[in-house]
């Protein structure tokens, strides 16, 4: 244990003179939801989970361990609301233990170590209370812990201890953490701060345009407009607050805007557009923080989370001090269920060309059950490709050299993006410590209505502009099966989109920026006649079901079936296509499955069926047609020989026009319908 200095290092010249700088800070909930509060402090025990080369390759021990990582190990202990004294203070009674290696809290080592130039931190701890014992510790990549140092207040009623500790040994992992232990009286533990030595040009800590795209939420956007205004903290990191308005229900009519337009005076600035997506308004963020050029950073934010404002500021620091230009994406935690850690690192799949996880973390990860000391997964550095555009900073330096973001309204601007930057250069790092609640993305149904569109075309765009492997590795053979279950499960509205989607791929970048501001409609003009597309919210709407005979035996079709089944399914599915359809199944439906149960090889057995949304509100009618299926299965395998025959040829005129269609220029003749109606003088 040793106290930082007070003056830099007498070997220090004019060159190599440093100053110590934050990087991070002890902070305590803002919410008065208590299912947060395992990301602040725990008083559970750290019990570690098997290590994998302890399960062994084994599946269904690999299984089983999976399954037991994911049982609850509280033990119930609740940490009471007022033992959050303020936003840095706590209160810990006597003879009670807390934790503060905890999501928000804890010390992320390994990537401070791997992505900055830090390379030894100090952690200074304030307490008041006799007899409290503060103790260090680290974790390793594979999650063991090491006891590091401890103090002691003895008889002082109050004491300020700082450990300096090495970033060295965290190369592949690992956390630096402190606990407390109250002896005979109560404690407060005042604070604790996490700073470093760094160049004196790095001193200075950089602004952020934070841009917010929205449409017709405009409670919730008002909400987290106050939430970043009312934070003193934030304040002086924040150049501008950029709310990209593209609804019809305005943010400004909301009744909370009021109070947030005074948290941010003049840092809030409300642009109106029209609807051109998530990647419209986001490039429109990033055009007007570059055209503006007094900010650092420009910071993409969904405007339905809820926001930890701390998350930004350790963004920046971290950006600040980062070896080069570097994305700082945050993670996603459930805003039902707030400690339900749901996106913490993702990959785009080079050979399947698919967004997924990074190797070994797992989804949907509940902190509150099993918490951050006790769980191996989180102590290895999770190396991304891109970070989701729901919190994510970008440099400005990156966007002046790597162009805005694709136009193609929603999915793959974000993941594409972070592909280009990190092709030329910058890479993208989804912090621990850098966190929003937002809706997680099993709860939407995103992948049969109108967005399944969107997801198909640009899928393919982002592929013929990074794919490393010939005719996009595993892209159009994924593509074909994917709208071959789609057909057998009567979803022929998203097999439609799913092709014209091909369709506009195959015709080329040309009309991207233009589609934009018209696409939407035309595609929900597009599926208005089709059964399946056409959402009741009222269970009075369909006919009742009846089939034409019971299931055989009485038996019961929603259980999980073996993959022999399933690999029968698929072999019965085709041929089912060929038998006529049951005339009982015009009039009336002969099952309704839930949305949990909608597999392909279940709806297969059917000839008409209401199928649920994922989202609980509505359901659909799904009805066998086989003209259809032949019309759309030969379409289908049409377009596919097509698309592999012409997929050299196509990413090469992809990737040429990159620079042009990401341009700040193109971006700018794109919105010139509404910037120049902003610019028109009023009438008199």
């Amino acid at each position: 244990m040793s106290a930082t200095p007070e003056n830099t290092p007498e070997s220090a010249t004019e060159s190599t003179a440093t100053v110590t700088r934050l990087l991070q800070r002890q902070i305590l909930p803002q919410q008065s939801d208590s299912s947060v509060y395992p990301l602040y402090v725990d008083l559970e025990a750290a019990v570690l989970d098997a290590d994998k080369y302890e399960v062994g390759s084994n599946r269904n021990a690999q299984q089983l361990n999976a399954a037991a990582m994911r049982q609850s190990m509280a033990s119930g202990a609740k940490v009471h609301p007022d033992q959050f004294l303020t936003r840095t203070e706590f209160k810990l009674p006597a003879g009670e233990e807390i934790s503060f290696g905890t999501y928000f809290n804890a010390f992320p080592a390994s990537y401070w170590r791997r992505w900055t130039i830090v390379s030894e931190v100090t952690l200074t701890v304030t307490l008041r209370g006799k007899g409290a014992h503060l103790v260090v510790y680290r974790s390793m990549a594979n999650g063991r812990s090491q006891r590091v140092d401890d103090a002691f207040t003895g008889d002082a009623e109050s004491g300020t201890y700082s450990f300096d500790l090495p970033l060295k040994p965290f190369v592949d992992g690992g956390w630096y953490w402190y606990d407390v232990v109250a002896g005979d009286s109560d404690v407060v533990v005042e604070s604790a701060e996490w700073t470093a030595e760094v160049p004196e040009d790095r001193a200075q800590h950089g602004t952020v345009d934070i841009a917010i795209t929205t449409m017709n939420r405009p409670d919730f956007c008002a909400n987290l407009i106050a939430q970043l205004g009312e934070d003193e903290a934030l304040r002086p990191y924040l150049d501008e607050v950029l709310v990209m308005e593209q609804g019809t229900q305005l943010v400004t009519e909301s009744e909370v805007f009021a109070s947030a337009e005074a948290a941010l005076g003049d840092k809030l600035r409300v642009i109106v557009q029209g609807n051109l997506g998530g990647s419209g308004g986001y490039a429109r963020g990033q055009l007007e923080s570059v055209r503006k050029g007094s900010a650092t950073y420009m910071m993409c934010m969904d405007d339905d989370v809820i926001a930890e404002p701390e998350g930004v500021i350790r963004s920046v620091t971290f950006g600040d001090l980062a070896r080069r230009p570097t994305i700082v994406g945050g993670h996603m935690f459930s805003i039902y269920s707030r400690s339900r850690l749901h996106s913490f690192g993702e990959i785009v799949q080079p050979y399947r060309f698919w967004w997924e996880s990074a190797p070994g973390v797992f989804g949907d990860w509940d902190l509150g059950a099993r918490n951050l000391r006790s769980t191996r997964w989180l102590h290895r550095r999770v190396d991304v490709d891109f970070n989701g555009w729901f919190m994510c900073l970008i440099p400005r330096q990156v966007i002046e050299e790597i162009g805005l973001s694709l136009p193609v309204f929603i999915k793959w601007d974000d993941s594409e993006y972070g592909l280009r930057a990190k092709a030329a250069g910058f890479p993208t790092v989804s912090f621990p410590g850098a966190a929003v609640w937002h809706v997680p993305w099993s709860d939407k149904n995103d992948g049969l209505d109108w967005q399944s569109y969107f997801h198909q075309r640009n899928r393919f765009v982002a592929a013929l502009l990074h794919s490393v492997y010939p005719k996009g590795g595993r892209m159009v053979q994924e593509s074909f099966n994917h709208q071959v279950k789609h057909l057998v499960s009567m979803q022929y509205s998203t097999v439609e989109l799913r092709h014209k989607a091909l369709e506009d791929v195959l015709a080329g970048p040309g009309q991207l920026h233009a589609d934009l501001p018209t696409k939407l409609k035309e595609i929900r003009e597009f599926v208005k006649p089709f059964s399946d597309a056409q959402l009741q919210a009222d269970p009075d709407a369909f006919p009742a079901v009846r089939r034409h005979k019971p299931p055989r035996k009485g038996r019961d079709e929603t259980g999980v079936p073996t993959g022999r089944q399933v690999r029968l399914a698929a072999l019965k599915a085709p041929i089912r296509q060929l038998l006529p359809v049951r005339p009982t199944s015009r009039q009336h439906p002969e099952a309704e499955i839930p949305a949990m149960d909608s597999q392909w090889y279940r709806l297969t057995k059917f000839d008409s069926v209401v199928v649920s949304m994922p989202d609980g509100t509505s359901s659909a009618l799904y009805q066998r047609d086989p003209a259809k299926f032949n019309d759309l299965l030969k379409r289908t395998v049409d377009i596919h020989l097509r698309l592999r025959k012409e997929w050299s040829s196509l990413a090469a005129e992809y990737r040429s026009a990159l620079g042009d269609i990401t341009s700040p220029e193109a971006w700018e003749e794109t919105f010139r319908p509404w910037t120049a109606a902003a610019d028109a003088p009023s009438e008199a």
